[in-house]
């Protein structure tokens, strides 16, 4: 049915084309001895639409193949898209309008036909551009999606926009967040942190390398195994070169929270006024609260620092520096807290042997 209704436009455009063009093709070429029937307008539609008909032959399964993609693209988008994409393809089309209504009182025949085609593409084109690539800026215009009393209610439970930042999605942690369902709302992943990303995947040390592609298989898992919407926002401030100040710009722009666990990007954040979520002080603040006085298991690992230290890990991570500990690397001990240390580091805990608590 597609093809047919392809092959039924390519009749039409052909014959209108004919119509129009074809007698002055015959006037031009100069063919003598022709009937007058055959060098008229309708003779022209005819033999033009049957020109393009031919060439549908050719034509048309490539044709209706691209409209096939076409038309999965535009189902599998989000709606957003779809919806700001189609407006400023509107806008634009209204505004090649309007500049071509004077152009059509212009005499020179490539100006009153050429001219206004190539306007009214260019314009079209860019305004779906601009509408599909400033979709989350065009959000803040509506009341609906983040102003007035839709945005507190947002701002109440949650489901402001978190916009990631290249550190969390190489750490890779955020995945595990999204899976356990604790971060609600739509995760914006911006254009110029997928570059620096791509970046990184294509230097030339092995680490960074390896860095960089992690990220993105990050970012691969999220799109396709986590139900999270995720959207990719095309825009970029040129006068900015920094991704960070970008990341700040965007996060006051759209009202959006940065993730990040990056120290210093916690800290510009905090002085601009804009709204971040740290995962490393999500995971000190998920850490066992452990209190002086308690009883650990642990395992001596290596040497500490100072004299006849030894040094455990819990198995989040947590350091345990065993005062005497040293006598012990290799073994299993039960321990006593004796205090804990928070630092911008994490949480370091000091504790002495059981045994030797005993003995005194």
């Amino acid at each position: 049915m597609l093809k047919r209704i392809v092959q039924l436009f390519f009749i039409v455009v052909g014959a209108t084309l004919g119509y129009i063009f074809i007698p002055d093709l015959i006037n031009l070429l100069n063919i003598g001895n022709l009937p007058a029937w055959l060098t008229g307008q309708i003779a022209g539609a005819v033999l033009g639409g049957i020109i393009l008909y031919v060439t549908t032959f050719w034509l048309a399964d490539y044709i209706v193949g691209l409209m096939r993609l076409l038309e999965e693209a535009i189902v599998k988008a989000p709606i957003t898209d779809v919806l700001f994409g189609t407006l400023g393809l509107i806008f634009g089309l209204i505004v090649a309008f309007l500049i071509v209504i004077p152009l059509n009182n212009i005499q020179l025949t490539f100006f009153s036909s050429v001219l206004p085609i190539f306007i009214t593409f260019f314009l079209g084109y860019f305004g779906f551009q601009i509408g599909f690539k400033k979709r989350i800026e065009l959000m803040n215009l509506f009341p609906g999606r983040l102003g007035g009393k839709d945005k507190k209610k947002e701002e109440q439970t949650g489901t402001k926009l978190k916009i990631l930042d290249t550190s969390v999605i190489i750490d890779g942690r955020i995945a595990d967040i999204c899976k356990t369902g604790f971060l609600e709302g739509t995760l914006v992943i911006p254009g110029f942190v997928l570059e620096e990303l791509q970046h990184i995947a294509d230097s030339s040390d092995v680490l960074k390398r390896n860095r960089g592609r992690r990220g993105l298989d990050i970012l691969n898992k999220i799109q396709k195994e986590l139900p999270i919407k995720v959207e990719i926002y095309e825009g970029d401030f040129e006068e900015i070169q920094e991704v960070d100040s970008k990341l700040v710009k965007l996060a006051k722009l759209v009202s959006g929270i940065v993730v990040t666990n990056d120290f210093n990007l916690n800290k510009v954040c905090e002085l601009q006024g804009v709204s971040v979520l740290n995962i490393n002080d999500l995971a000190n603040a998920v850490k066992p609260v452990v209190l002086p006085g308690e009883e650990l298991k642990v395992q001596v690992i290596k040497d500490g620092k100072e004299h006849n230290q030894g040094v455990a890990y819990l198995d989040d991570g947590t350091m345990i520096v065993v005062e005497g500990g040293r006598d012990y690397i290799g073994k299993d001990i039960d321990v006593i807290v004796t205090s804990v240390l928070q630092t911008s580091a994490g949480r370091m805990i000091f504790a002495k042997p059981k045994l030797l608590e005993k003995a005194l």
